[in-house]
């Protein structure tokens, strides 16, 4: 890779690593601080795919397709896809890859008003990577766990099963029995206490294991976008040996095609429940990872002329992919177990964390070669929660890095210390969660952070790009990196169609909305307000950012409007390209004082 320009004196002690820039017609570099870019086109693309490919694809999509009419489910969700993921996701990669910059300083240029946005997505992000690393404690757990003579999830003759009313099986429809699946996950694992009211102490070995986890997250991304492109071309790819080796297995089992059908088979009148629909939309924007700033900031590691359009289209298109197969591999085991049990298999599927960590731990236990499954199993789900923890962190770290970066360097002198110092941060934040009372903490902070915060910073960020920075000057940009303009197909989406999906998922969120519970257990009402202090952690700073740009103008309050809707990029001239931009003066734009 060539050695750039050598930048002015105070700049070059910022730079992260050489880039390409062999003129302006390369595109836009971030004249502050030289950006690392992607070894290759290949890195970027399988850290996209392993961020949008997550521990949700494994357990909520297979649920919603069998509690949202079966087969009938996939047609809202693949034309929610291409009507809302498909264009987003472009528009996200586009923004991140123009300007070069994170979430929260490319919204500064793009929407001075909506400044807010930018930062409250770096906030959920990080604290989504705080309590998102304790299910790979979880998964550790239960890795280490599954290399004895027997798995200990099988049996009630351990001191930590309740003898009286734990069933070796399933319980099947005896209200008062459990698994010994499900008493190893909450008397083994969680032990846990009556509600988040008792906090029951430390659990000691979740401690130890929630400190490996941030150790290998550290160790995967510590230099940044150089060793987290090399880490996913195992991480990515590993799990989809895993599911077809599972899936090929699991389809010999007596059973697994009663399970398979139960999956598959379309109830059509489903199609006429608008929350059938919502549902799909919800998930297509989850999944993919919109509105948490991880696209963005992945992008802005791209070379100016990536291939941004062929790129969201192979995340889309592997996302969706990975979603059904491994609605494919579930439900061929839920047949089986169904069958063991003389079951049927409505019994049997559960929703969230559950799925991976009770119900499949059982079906293994049965399974031919069980001692081979079990680790790979975990394995896997040990690398798809990795890589979307990856990309969670290095927004909040994108973001110190272009918002305090010669500073930060100035203390800390290499880059790596930040990076140990935010995993250090977010192990810290992570330690309610492994209490024995954690999983109710876990379970408040999910609820308030990935269904509550979510979809308002999604509709703002929408609003902000599509409406106030408009399509054409969103199709101008992207003509400049690709040498065409996007067709009528993204014109449309992101003129109308994303805004209104997004906004209609906002309203059914608001009118559906109900308070956050665990199994049969209520949260009390001090509880409930700790989740919506949770929710406005990031939700605060749209109007502190809209109220802060105001107040910076002078005039009516309606010609400071017009003023902070007005984008520093001016895609109109020449001097205005992101590579010509504040040379004179590096600090002239930042988070508190934005170029008018």
């Amino acid at each position: 890779m060539e050695v750039e320009p050598k930048m002015p004196q105070g700049e070059s002690d910022y730079a992260l690593r050489p880039v390409d820039l062999k003129g302006a017609d390369e595109g836009p570099v971030d004249a502050v601080a030289q950006r690392p870019t992607w070894s290759g086109r290949l890195d970027f693309i399988l850290a996209s795919v392993g961020y949008a490919v997550g521990l949700g694809n494994v357990w909520r999509f297979p649920y919603l397709c069998y509690s949202s009419g079966g087969g009938a489910f996939v047609v809202p969700y693949l034309i929610m896809v291409l009507l809302c993921g498909i264009p987003l996701l472009f528009m996200e990669f586009a923004i991140g890859q123009y300007t070069r910059l994170g979430p929260v300083h490319a919204l500064i240029k793009i929407c001075p008003l909506l400044k807010g946005v930018g930062l409250a997505t770096v906030v959920i992000s990080f604290v989504f990577s705080t309590y998102y690393n304790v299910l790979m404690s979880w998964t550790l757990y239960y890795f280490f766990n599954s290399f004895g003579a027997t798995l200990p999830w099988t049996s009630c003759n351990n001191t930590w099963n309740a003898v009286g009313n734990c069933s070796s099986g399933l319980p099947g429809n005896s209200t008062h029995l459990q698994s010994a699946s499900q008493q190893f996950f909450d008397h083994s694992l969680l032990q846990k206490t009556s509600g988040i009211e008792e906090a029951g102490g430390i659990r000691w070995e979740l401690f130890g294991y929630l400190i490996l986890s941030w150790v290998i997250v550290y160790l995967c991304i510590f230099k940044g976008v150089k060793s987290t492109g090399k880490v996913v071309y195992f991480t990515a790819i590993f799990p989809y040996f895993i599911l077809f080796a599972l899936l090929i297995n699991n389809v010999q089992l007596p059973g697994a095609k009663n399970g398979i059908l139960y999956f598959v088979t379309p109830v059509w009148g489903k199609l006429f429940e608008v929350k059938v629909w919502v549902n799909a939309a919800a998930q297509v924007f989850n999944s993919i990872g919109i509105a948490f700033g991880s696209m963005i900031s992945m992008a802005s590691y791209n070379k100016f002329n990536n291939n941004i359009l062929r790129d969201a289209l192979i995340v889309s298109v592997t996302n969706s992919f990975t979603s059904i197969l491994a609605g494919f591999v579930i439900f061929s085991a839920i047949g089986y177990m169904a069958h063991i049990h003389n079951l049927p298999v409505e019994n049997i599927a559960t929703d969230g964390p559950g799925l991976v960590f009770v119900v499949y731990p059982e079906v293994l236990s049965t399974m031919p070669f069980y001692q081979l499954w079990a680790p790979l199993f975990f394995f896997m789900l040990l690398c798809l929660g990795l890589d979307s923890q990856f990309a969670t962190v290095e927004v909040a770290i994108t973001f110190i890095k272009d918002e305090f970066g010669p500073q930060i360097l100035r203390f800390l002198k290499r880059e790596e210390l930040l990076t140990l110092v935010m995993c250090i941060v977010g192990f810290i934040l992570g330690i309610p969660h492994v209490t024995k009372g954690g999983i109710f903490v876990f379970q408040l902070m999910d609820h308030h952070t990935a269904v509550v915060s979510l979809v308002f910073l999604a509709f703002f960020e929408v609003v902000a790009v599509c409406w106030v920075f408009g399509v054409p000057r969103l199709c101008l940009m992207v003509e400049r990196m690709q040498g065409k303009t996007p067709n009528i197909y993204f014109r449309v989406c992101w003129r109308l169609i994303c805004p209104l999906l997004v906004l209609c998922i906002l309203i059914s969120s608001l009118v559906q909305y109900t308070p956050a519970h665990y199994g049969k257990y209520t949260y009390p009402a001090w509880a409930e307000v700790m989740g919506w202090g949770v929710s406005l952690v990031s939700i605060v700073w749209i109007p502190l950012g809209a109220i802060h740009e105001i107040s910076r103008h002078k005039g009516s309050l309606l010609q400071r409007l017009k003023t902070a809707m007005i984008s520093t990029i001016d895609l109109d001239a020449d001097d205005s390209l992101p590579e010509k931009q504040n040379l004179e003066n590096p600090a002239s734009e930042n988070l508190f004082t934005s170029v008018t």
